[in-house]
Order: structure tokens, then sequence, then C-alpha cells
């Protein structure tokens, strides 16, 4: 019988070993201070491409906490600049003129207008998407540009060097297989004017801020950097890691009395740091009233002009959710109020009452723009979707009966979602063969290089499986079709809970009219980690059919996770030792047997190599977490001196190509091209300039960073001071990596079933789900589960 947390467990290779050998604790667990010298802190390195420092801070199996420059050492002076007069002035009509309504409804009415243009240009392609940025932008670009026909198809995508062949703009052929995976080249460091630099460091310099920072600030200003700081010098909160209070510190030191705590550069400034800040924890739009109790904090006197300041300047949107659009509109002209302010009653006041009170929301264009593009995309494939061939024998000949209900429910429909575990991805790769075997072009998508590798063997064929970023950048897959589409009919994309917005709707603008698209996932796992719940949302708007399988997961681990999806941590029978809880007193003690189990218990009982062995825990600092945990795993399984920038060959990695997106590999080398890493047997090279920013040694993950993956063993880690970082859904993302094994180093006591049975995931705040439930519902006779 294998004890649960907090009994005593069974006598096991995995814990006989003497303990009194367990290493003294860490330190603390303080993350990088910020230097003394008073200025900015230079912006932290990138956490194994995590949106933020700590998945502790969250506490809610949410993206992680927005980077923090730990600024308890900031600059001189660094709160609010002192008032000056005519500080926060502005042209605008003062906000006693302009109430919240009138502002509301200006914003909606701009935006309704802005949204019906765009529908009704039906010849044209959707201009929906035009915030995008970064990769997301890229692709869009691509997808444009190709619409037009002012490019080849090929011109945006990367291909393999090319033998002796048909020349790089001839297209594929459809009807061939899909090209192998070839290696994803990491983005080259973008070349920066030395002048540009130069005048940046000059401002720096003379506001008190790091000379660190110029690249930075030039990576997210643009080479007009020097003259945005020095007009406005909040514009440095735009750069990664830097906090408000420093921000202030540089304004005070450029500006000096001209500045004040309510100066309209610096509020705005504010509101799209707070919307950025909130973007990083997977919200895709915040309640106007959390912004302004976050600016009144920030001792902004007046959160409400600042708000509409920030609208009018074109830093936010202003959304307007439930309540009577008509009602409010009455209330913005004074036309609904008597002369003591009362509302008028009329024959609808018992249903006014009744509606959903409205809610006031303000988000950032790229994520707005990319919600409406993704419901529009998806209320395209729903409406333009035609009845396939006849698909009644697939069924038939289907494995399982919920193989067997998905592909009955996707023959009739352009749009399905599928939810299940780990067992179920069984029936999308039943799916994908069915559909092959009827002439359909369907490829299956992953999120992880692991999870193709497993499509791939469910589907028993290489070509039918894919990652989701190598079909986007055409690395991988079958190309785009005459018109710049997708060349696929169907198309199956597994671990759809790690798909956030901005990538959604690139995906969705790249299906052709016509095209079959099935979002499936396991619900209990992490989300994105980008903004965005793209299938929470499609889950909880219906307005597609859902399936949802009946396929448990096998053996002790199956029915541990289970248990913990509907908020059971429940005894499990595994005779094999398949789950073994290792109690530890303290977060030394958790390293030490942590090491032990990776890299002698385990092997010994399971016969699983170290290198197949995954430490997951919950936060990057802290006496137990994954900087402390590779430490300790190199110095026992690869030590070295770590001569190619803290790098040995042999060493496990995490690279991130691209944010939110980690990557496990292997150092194997490194020269003056770059580091060289093996990234699920395809060769990586980083450039030297981004190893610093993109590679972390990787024998301990975050469970952000492990999902949509899995290992032979996993080896969880839950020391005292995780229990804030503990959540439903962390636990079960966490606990589900182990395919043989799972150990479970538990010092956490009593937080562990607590955050089972009582802490769920946490709500992110999105648009998304109120655009798919405006958007004509499909017949209902269509829609199954």
């Amino acid at each position: 019988m294998t004890a649960l947390p907090g009994e005593t467990p069974g006598t096991d290779d995995a814990t006989a070993e003497d303990a009194s050998a367990a290493a003294p604790a860490p330190g603390d667990g303080a993350e990088d201070a910020t230097p003394s010298d008073g200025g900015p802190a230079a912006p932290p390195a990138a956490e194994e491409g995590e949106p933020g420092t700590d998945e502790s801070a969250t506490g809610d199996g949410g993206a992680e906490a927005a980077p923090e420059a730990d600024a308890s050492d900031a600059t001189p002076g660094a709160g609010p600049p002192d008032a000056a007069p005519g500080a926060g002035s502005s042209d605008a009509a003062p906000a006693s003129e302009l109430s919240e309504a009138q502002a509301e409804l200006a914003a909606q009415r701009e935006l309704r207008e802005r949204i019906e243009k765009r529908k009704a240009e039906k010849a044209a392609p959707i201009s929906a998407g035009g915030g995008l940025s970064g990769t997301a932008a890229d692709l869009l670009a691509a997808v444009r540009a190709v619409e037009s026909g002012e490019k080849a198809g090929t011109a945006f995508f990367a291909r393999p060097a090319p033998a002796p062949a048909p020349a790089a703009s001839q297209r594929p052929d459809p009807a061939q297989p899909p090209r192998p995976a070839v290696p994803e080249a990491a983005p080259a460091a973008q070349a920066v004017p030395p002048e540009a630099l130069d005048a940046v460091r000059a401002v720096l310099a003379e506001g008190g801020a790091p000379e660190a920072l110029a690249r930075p600030a030039v990576g997210a200003l643009g080479e007009q950097a020097a003259e945005l700081l020095r007009t406005d010098p909040w514009h440095l909160l735009a750069v990664p890691g830097v906090r408000p209070e420093q921000a202030d510190g540089f304004a005070r030191a450029l500006l000096g009395a001209e500045c004040g705590p309510d100066d309209e550069r610096r509020t705005a400034a504010l509101v799209g740091w707070l919307l950025e800040r909130a973007a990083l924890q997977g919200h895709t739009a915040l309640d106007a009233g959390a912004v302004r109790a976050a600016l009144a904090e920030h001792a902004v006197r007046d959160p409400e002009a600042a708000v509409l300041n920030a609208v009018e300047e074109g830093v936010a949107l202003l959304f307007r959710e439930g309540g009577d659009p008509e009602a409010d509109e009455a209330e913005a002209d004074g036309t609904g109020a008597d002369e003591d302010g009362a509302h008028e009653a009329g024959p609808a006041e018992g249903a006014d009452a009744a509606a959903e009170p409205a809610r006031v929301l303000l988000g950032l264009d790229r994520y707005a723009l990319a919600e409406e593009s993704l419901a529009d995309g998806l209320a395209r494939l729903v409406n333009t979707c035609e009845k396939a061939a006849d698909w009644t024998e697939a069924a038939a000949a289907a494995p399982s009966p919920s193989a067997a209900e998905l592909i009955r429910t996707v023959a009739s429909a352009g749009l399905v979602a599928h939810s299940g575990g780990e067992a179920a991805r069984a029936e999308p790769a039943a799916l994908i063969a069915a559909a092959r075997g009827l002439g359909l072009r369907a490829l299956g998508a992953a999120h992880s290089e692991d999870g193709r590798r497993r499509l791939a063997a469910a589907t028993g064929d290489p070509d039918t499986a894919v990652t989701l970023a190598g079909l986007l950048s055409g690395a991988q897959g079958p190309g785009r079709d005459e018109d710049g589409a997708l060349a696929l009919d169907l198309l199956v994309v597994l671990d759809a809970p790690q798909l956030d917005v901005e990538g959604a709707a690139v995906l969705v603008e790249a299906l052709a009219d016509g095209a079959r698209l099935v979002l499936s996932g396991d619900p209990g796992v992490l989300g994105s980690a980008g903004a965005g719940r793209v299938f929470a949302d499609v889950l909880a708007a219906r307005a597609c059919p859902q399936v949802v399988s009946r396929t448990p997961d096998p053996g002790p681990i199956g029915e541990l996770v289970s248990g913990i999806g509907i908020g059971e941590l429940n005894q499990v029978d595994a005779p094999g030792k398949e789950v073994v809880i290792v109690p530890v007193r303290d977060a030394g003690e958790a390293v030490h047997r942590t090491v032990q189990l990776v890299a002698d218990s385990v092997p010994r009982a399971f016969s699983i190599p170290a290198e197949e062995t995954q430490v997951i825990t919950v936060g990057h600092g802290g006496a137990a977490g994954t900087r402390v945990l590779n430490e300790a795993l190199k110095r026992r399984l690869n030590p070295g001196p770590g001569r190619f920038g803290g790098f040995d060959p042999g060493d496990r990695v995490v690279h991130v190509p691209a944010p939110g997106r980690a990557v496990p590999g292997v150092v194997r080398s490194a020269d003056a091209e770059g580091l060289h890493l093996e990234c699920g047997g395809l060769p990586v090279v980083v450039p030297q300039g981004r190893v610093e920013s993109s590679v972390r040694h990787g024998w301990a993950l975050s469970a952000h960073q492990a999902a949509g993956m899995r290992w032979p063993a996993a080896v969880v880690v839950l020391p005292g001071d995780a229990a804030q970082g503990l959540s439903r859904p962390w636990v079960y993302t966490a606990f589900s990596r182990g395919e043989r094994h799972l150990s479970v180093v538990h010092g956490a006591d009593r937080a562990l079933p607590h955050a089972v049975a009582e802490v769920p995931a946490q709500e992110r705040t999105t648009r998304l789900r109120r655009l798919l439930e405006a958007l004509p519902t499909p017949d209902a006779a269509s829609l199954s589960g």
C-alpha cells in the first residue's frame, strides 16, 4: 500500500536511504536584489520561458506572476514624484464633465463600428490581428502577404536547405505526405545601431539608470528609444523587469519639478504596465475598478481621470459586458433620471432589475483584436463546414466508443472540442487515421516535440504529427495552398489548454474555409503560459459540439490523478511502487532526497535512467526551487566548471525559443557560432548573445514548463514553503507527468490535500467566451455532449 501525504510510507528503495546525510538547507530563496546604486535594476534574465519569476507567486495554478525587479532597495525618492503645479493637467474635458458611463459608451461605439466595418469587408481579408506582436504578428503578416499576392506562400517560412530541386517558391503538392520535422532555428539577435545604443546609454546615465538597460530599452521601444525616454521617462516601464518606483526615480532625475504623481504620461504608462502584468498572469483584460484601485496604490490621486486619459491616448481599450446599453446611454445623456437623479420607472423595470450587472473591462489592443479575430475565425469554420464523405464505416471501425463518437461528430461539424486525459489521446489519433483513410488531408499538432512523438506513435505514422510551432512556422507540415492557407482538411490540436489567444488567432486564420478543427486536451491541467484561456472559453461558451472521452487513464497514477481532477486526494493501491510518497522535514532534506531519488533509487528500482526522470517543483526561487535543485542535480549527475557560459557538454537544459515555450534539450558543444543543443533529437544552435536569456539548466522544471510533456518517471517536490503555490490544476499537472513512476517529495503537510480539495484554477479575465456566446448558435441538433 502506498502512503498518502501525511502518512508514514512503507519502506522501499526510494526511501530506505539514510536521511542523516541530508544536505543543509540552501539559502533563504531570496531573488536577485536590486543594485544598491539606487537606479532602476537591470532586468533579470527570463526564467526558463515562464511568464514570471515564480509559480508560487500566483498560488492558483494560473500563468505565473509578472517579473519583478525586486526593488526593495529602490531608487532614492522612488516613490511617486512630488506633486507639481499643473501636474496631470490636460486639455481634455475634466473627469467631472465626462462621466464613466459616457466614456464607456463612446469607446464601445467606436469599437463596435470598427468591428462592424471589418465584418462588412467580406471581399477582403479580415483586418483583425493588427495588434498582434512578435512571432504572432510575423505569422499573420505572412498570411496577409500571401492572400494579397504580394509574396509567394513560401517566402515567409523557414525551409530545410534544399537539395537540387524545384524552385524555392514552388508550393508543395497537397497530396504529398508532410515533410519530416526539421530543427527550429533560434531567433537571431536583431542588430542594434551603435548610435542608438549610445544615445540610450546617455539618457539612462542622466537619469541614474544602469547602462545594462540600454539594449532591452531599444528592443522594447525601437531605435527612437532615447528620444522617447527623454520626453516621457515613464516609457522605461516598457522594459521588462522595471518597476514603477524605479521609473519614477528615473523621471524625477530627468524632469525634476515638472513631473508629479498625476502626470498624464505617468498614469498612462501605469495603466499599460498593469495590463501587461495582467497578461503575464493570463488575463486579456482587467476590471476597470481593479485598475483604478491599483492606480490608487501607486499614489494616483484621480484614478478615474487616469483611466479615461489612458483610453483617450490609445493605451487601453474600454469594454462593457452585461447590463443594458440603452439604459446606460440614457443615464449618460441624463434622460433616464429625474431631477433628484432617480431613474424613471418603466414597464421593463422588473426585467432590468433581473438583468446581469454591467461590467467594465480594460484591455490592450493586441489581445482585444486577437480575441475578436479568433471568435470570427471560429465562427467561420463553424459556418463554412459541409458534411464530408460517409464516415459511417470509419466510426464503426473505431477502437473505442469514444473514438467512434468523436469521428461521427467531426463528420458534420467544422469545430469540435474533445476533452480527456492521457489515454484519450488515442481517440484523436483514430480520428486522424480515419480521415486520411477517406482521402482527407488530416494532421495532428501537439504542444511539444514529446507530444508530437506520442501522437505519431498512437497513429503509427510519423507524417501525421507535427508541433504547433513547427506547423505555423512552415518548418513542419504540408505547407500552404495557393491561397496561402494551410493545406489541410482536418487539423487536430492536442494539448489545447496550452493555446494562448494570439497563437490561436494566427492558427485559425491560417485554416481555409471548410476546414475542420478539433481542439483536444485535458481541462484539468494548467492553462497556457500566454494570455487567454482559449480551450476553457470554447468549452464554456458551448458554441460547438463537445465530446468527452470515457477512456480513463490506467494504473495507480491514472487513478490518483483522476481523483485529483474531482478534488479528491485518494489513497491508491500501487503494488509495483508506481506511486511513492517521501516525507521530508525541511527544504534541505527535500533537495537531498530529490537528488537521491533521481541518481540512485529510481534507476535501481525501476531501471529508469536519470536522464529519463524529470524533477518538477513549484517555483524557480526558494530553498527548493528550480535554481537550487538544478545546481544540486548538476553537481551529482554532470559535474563540471560550466565552461560554456555556465554549461558543460551533457547538461540537461531547457531552451526558450519564444516566450512561453520551454523545449528540453542536452548541451552537446559550443563554438563561435553559439551553444549547440540537441532538442528532441534535433540539433539547435543558440547564438551566444541569446544563451543567457534563453537557456537554463533543466533537470528541474516548473509545472508550467512540464505541461504537454511526459517522462518515464517524475519526482514532484513539495517543500514546506510551497503551500501558497499549490492548487488543484498545479497538482493535477505535476502528478500526471510520470508514465511509469511518480515520487512525491512531500513536506507541505496539510497544504497538499487542502489545495486539491479547495483551491481550484484561477479564473482568468477574458472576453472570448462572451464573443463566442454572441455568435449565432449552430443547429442544436448538431451539438453533442
